[in-house]
């Protein structure tokens, strides 16, 4: 079995067109926007060529929430940087799961959702990946909520549900999204 080829080095020996490093501060906001949040792209197609994915930031301010919206056929990942995330998602937002700083969040395609900063005085801070180079985002303004979401909690052998482990603290006041 022989390896597959890699691409041809270019001429300039991947000087212009190999890895490249997108200061903080030079991110673009030209990107769609959802009300709510402040997105910035870092990685995409008209950046840098980007086919597979889309990278940037996302900040919520304090006590904000977006509207409802999904990303089309894209998945989403999101890594909390600073800030109490609470996720809001289905078809009327009945569900809802907290992250906070360190925590990974896994939006599926076509799943509606809100981001809310459960902080009444810390912005929210996060890093987004997408699984394509373009920016989807379909807004859902005729979306009603539920008023009382369902707390949906991670559970699996390391993480035992909340209510029915004994003891104190492991597991208690943050809910992590449901994977299966």
């Amino acid at each position: 079995m022989t390896e597959p080829s890699a691409a041809a080095e270019p001429q300039n020996g991947w000087k212009t067109t190999g890895v490249r490093v997108i200061p903080g501060d030079q991110l673009d906001s030209n990107t769609p926007q959802t009300p709510g949040m402040d997105r910035a792209a870092a990685i995409n197609f008209a950046r840098v060529g980007a086919q597979k994915l889309w990278a940037g930031t996302v900040n919520i301010h304090p006590n904000a929430k977006t509207g409802a919206h999904h990303h089309g056929h894209l998945e989403s990942v999101i890594y909390v940087l600073k800030g109490k995330a609470r996720m809001r998602w289905g078809e009327n937002l009945e569900f809802t799961a907290e992250a906070g700083p360190g925590d990974f969040i896994f939006v599926p395609p076509y799943v509606p959702h809100q981001e809310i900063n459960a902080s009444v005085d810390e912005k929210l801070e996060c890093v987004l990946m997408r699984s394509d180079s373009e920016a989807v985002a379909v807004n859902l303004p005729d979306l009603m909520p539920v008023e009382s979401p369902e707390s949906v909690f991670w559970v699996d052998p390391t993480h035992p549900h909340p209510h029915t482990h004994s003891h104190k603290g492991e597991g208690e006041g943050r809910s992590h999204g449901h994977d299966h």
